[in-house]
């Protein structure tokens, strides 16, 4: 089991994404998500990690396990996280920008995050955030990396819960 978690807030056609204050993607764009912690589940961790990166409280209603994000040798603290999609109500009141200890919370429209010619967004998110978006089913994203550059993303569908 992986040690992560990564989740996608959707309000309408747009998606929370925080600009991270730390590594790993320090400066880039990237989902809500942190650590899984002892005797947690990767659904209590991303509602956990949502509430405290965000102040935003979800039910485990709004969310939707999505599949895996690996990588072979790019160490973002570790290879691999559990993925998530967050739905909230297009009238759920959260104004962004604001600023949070993790870094600076915004909504952005879903085409600019899935925009493989954006360099602001963590590198791997444009090749799988659709699929975690528009997709039914879950899958696995394995990003192989050579060094800190990304050379591809394998796609394999993984058996739905």
């Amino acid at each position: 089991m992986h040690k992560y978690v990564l989740a996608f807030i959707k309000r309408k056609d747009e998606i929370l994404l925080i600009n991270r204050n730390y590594q790993p993607w320090q400066g880039c764009w990237n989902g809500i998500g942190g650590k899984i912690e002892k005797n947690e589940t990767p659904l209590e961790a991303i509602i956990r990690e949502t509430y405290e990166e965000t102040g935003l409280m979800v039910s485990k209603e709004q969310v939707f396990d999505k599949g895996l994000v690996t990588w072979n040798s790019f160490d973002a603290m570790g290879n691999g996280l559990h993925v998530f999609l967050i739905h909230i109500d297009d009238d759920t009141p959260f104004d962004t920008p604001k600023k949070m200890r993790e870094g600076i919370l915004d909504f952005k429209p879903i085409s600019w995050a899935s925009d493989k010619e954006n360099y602001g967004v963590s590198y791997n998110i444009p090749y799988f955030i659709e699929d975690v978006i528009y997709d039914e089913h879950r899958y696995e994203h394995y990003c192989v990396f050579n060094e800190r550059y990304l050379k591809k993303v394998v796609k394999r569908k993984l058996e739905d819960k």
